[in-house]
């Protein structure tokens, strides 16, 4: 068949740019071209790639390849965004992108840091950037246009893009540090470790479970199996990384949750006769000028330039409320974060393990760890800075930049951070929550470590609802695990709605009573089939505050206490003014859907394409374990998720290991894909999908094979 001309160009621009004219291409030379190992790549059913490799470079340049096909326009849009070229790619709206990237010499520093790692790693991160550059070669039809022009793409893209995430979204994100130019992260996640002990068949368990954004960016995740010459991983990552992050294999597995470790200070300036007040004197900043390009509507390019300054502490800024603060970012000292992962999953024994993760390369994330030993462990993972005084609120502030009484310049090492091994509780567990609960009874308290650690709460009542599972029953079946998962249960509905409902009662608004009688039949859960889940998430908008948090805490009876960490707070402080708050919710939930019980599954809807099925889950701070995050895209009144639920496993440690789970919205966004919306009537039944891990499980359910060269791919 004749290849139309439109493809014709495309392959034509990608084949140039390989060639070498472009100033990426000079990145790219670092590439090698003449690895002699085959790659083997088998789909899966569900858009799952199981990459076979001979080598351990092969199976990274499989990787690479498998990306490309199922995550492609994202993959280079998230690279061409970390080379800070996003608005010369694409235009003004990348643009304060860019000059928040240029601003932390994210580029410069993404290329120091690839030079930094051992060669063998190099060679592993060059073979992923050829796996992507010769997919997009030969199938440039497959993308986007207007991504192309982001290839060819090197290590180095590779390794700034993993920075550029870690440190300058995760770690100081510009929406909270300058504004708001990037989506806020939203703190979400669960994860479990079960040691034998706490097992009915005397396996370890693990949960991992990570909540974030559907829209397609750099929280997309991307589920994959490598298996190298001396190495397997499963499970799943952020598009754009070379490794697992959410792993596992027959031997151990590790998952991550977001915590508040708190890697970045931002210090307010005092300005004064062009530089700054520091110590009483006056300090000029370092500045120097960089240029970025902006594409025009007209196709043009118009090039700007960005003066750049630095203090002593660090890059300097202009809020958007017109305040001067420098910004100080632990661990750009720490260029191994993607070989720590790499090696975390590599590690034979826990004793490995530890070894590999006491090197405090990952700058952020609870670790949590189970092997098929019996080993168990939380760790409040980050790189911390030391501080000479003040508690977490005050860091996380604007600290007095005038003085160097505030200037941290050391970390903490692993022996100084929370952790809980091996608990005699026989679990671990976290869900966002400070480290305080991590198992139960706790085995430290907040008073062991310094006050800028965590805060010492509340505790969330969807944490609270984990801990009151995992107490509930002496040990867990696989079956019983994999259900404890799928909880929508309101814990806050226990805490406070037998108060509310002896208040309403005494009211004669027929209205109200119409609630009373609804509430008082629920089931108290956000099941797809309930009908009251709505209005009782009306009324906790107007009791704890607005949706997604509800945090607010002034209206309980009984405060959260550190001494009852899992049983409070709980109660009404003032029942009328609670049932006048009903009232609220009422006339709210009538002027959206014309009556007080729309059926649950009805307006929350699992939406991707063409696929439209009733929903199920709700708001963590509400205490559901089941996340979803619900927000109407169209103003119809039609719920879609937000955030929320996006990898799910559950492994028993057996033999050979036993693994559930599905990615809720598909492991593909590629134009023509199939593998977008495949597993969304999973999420709304619970069943989860078994994990195919073995060779001949996956060969008898492979979709098709993909069989490469890196030698002749390269030509």
């Amino acid at each position: 068949m004749k290849i139309q001309m439109k493809q014709f160009m495309l392959l034509l621009l990608v084949c140039t740019n390989l060639l070498g004219c472009s100033e990426e291409v000079t990145e790219a030379k670092a590439v090698p071209q003449q690895v002699t190992a085959s790659t083997e790549v088998r789909w899966d059913t569900y858009g799952v790639a199981h990459i076979y490799g001979k080598t351990e470079a092969a199976t990274f340049y499989g990787f690479g390849w498998a990306q490309a096909k199922s995550q492609g326009d994202i993959l280079l849009r998230l690279y061409g965004q970390a080379r800070a070229k996003g608005a010369e790619y694409w235009g003004k709206d990348y643009e304060e992108t860019d000059k928040w990237l240029l601003g932390n010499d994210v580029p410069e520093r993404g290329r120091a840091w690839y030079n930094e790692q051992p060669a063998s790693f190099k060679a592993d991160l060059d073979a992923f950037a050829q796996g992507i550059n010769d997919f997009a070669a030969k199938h440039p039809e497959t993308f986007e246009p207007e991504v192309l022009k982001v290839l060819p793409v090197s290590g180095i893209d590779v390794v700034t893009h993993a920075h550029r995430l870690m440190n300058y979204i995760y770690v100081a994100s510009p929406g909270r540090i300058i504004g708001d130019q990037a989506p806020k992260v939203k703190n979400g996640s669960n994860t479990i470790a079960l040691a034998p002990k706490k097992s009915k068949s005397g396996n370890a368990m693990l949960l991992q479970n990570p909540h974030l954004p559907w829209a397609s960016g750099f929280f997309t995740y991307y589920e994959a199996h490598l298996i190298g010459p001396d190495f397997e991983m499963y499970g799943a990552t952020q598009v754009g990384l070379p490794v697992i992050r959410f792993a596992f294999n027959q031997q151990m597995g590790i998952s991550n949750t977001v915590n508040s470790m708190l890697g970045a200070t931002s210090y307010l300036l005092t300005l004064k006769d062009g530089g700054y007040l520091y110590d009483g004197e006056v300090k000029p900043f370092e500045t120097t000028q960089k240029t970025y390009k902006v594409l025009q509507d007209d196709g043009t390019e118009l090039e700007k330039t960005l003066d750049v300054r630095k203090s002593i502490h660090g890059a300097v800024f202009t809020r958007n409320d017109g305040k001067t603060i420098a910004l100080r970012v632990a661990g750009l000292d720490r260029p191994g974060m993607l070989k720590q992962y790499f090696d975390m999953l590599q590690a034979k024994n826990f004793a490995e393990f530890q070894s590999i993760v006491k090197q405090l390369q990952v700058p952020t994330f609870n670790i949590t760890y189970a092997d098929k030993d019996g080993n168990i462990e939380y760790l409040d993972n980050g790189i911390l800075p030391k501080r000479k005084t003040g508690d977490l609120e005050f860091w996380q502030g604007l600290v007095p930049g005038d003085s160097s009484e505030y200037l941290w310049t050391d970390v903490h090492n692993y022996e100084e951070l929370p952790k809980v091994i091996n608990p005699d509780t026989g679990f671990v567990q976290n869900s966002n929550d400070p480290p305080w609960i991590a198992t139960y009874p706790p085995v430290y308290k907040p008073e062991d470590f310094p006050p800028y650690v965590a805060v010492k709460g509340p505790i969330s009542f969807r944490a609270q609802n984990s801990v009151h599972e995992l107490i509930a029953k002496d040990k867990f079946s696989f079956e019983e695990f994999k259900q404890m998962k799928t909880l929508t249960h309101a814990l806050m509905a226990d805490r406070v709605l037998d108060d509310l409902l002896a208040a309403a009662k005494e009211d004669t608004d027929p209205d109200v009573q119409q609630a009373v009688k609804l509430l008082a039949n629920w089931n108290r859960s956000f099941d797809e089939e309930n009908r009251a889940g709505f209005l009782f998430e009306e009324w906790a908008a107007q009791f704890a505050g607005p949706r997604p948090r509800f945090l607010g805490k002034d209206n309980y009876k009984v405060s959260w206490t550190l001494d009852d960490p899992i049983n409070t707070p709980y109660g009404i402080k003032d029942p009328q003014a609670a049932v006048a708050m009903l009232k609220v919710a009422i006339a709210e939930t009538k002027k959206k859907y014309g009556r007080i019980d729309p059926k649950f599954g009805d307006i929350s809807r699992f939406k991707i394409g063409d696929v439209d099925l009733p929903g199920r889950g709700g708001y963590g701070n509400l205490g559901a374990f089941n996340v979803i995050t619900w927000f109407d895209p169209d103003g119809d009144g039609i719920r879609e998720p937000l955030h929320g639920e996006t990898w799910i496993s559950m492994i028993e440690f057996s033999t050979p290991i036993k693994a559930k789970g599905m990615m809720v919205y598909g492991n593909s966004r590629q134009k023509g894909t199939k593998h977008n919306a495949d597993q969304l009537e999973m999420l709304r039944t619970e069943n989860y999908r078994t994990l195919w891990l073995q060779r001949d499980e996956i060969e008898a359910h492979t979709e098709s094979v993909d069989m490469l060269d890196l030698a002749k791919e390269a030509q």
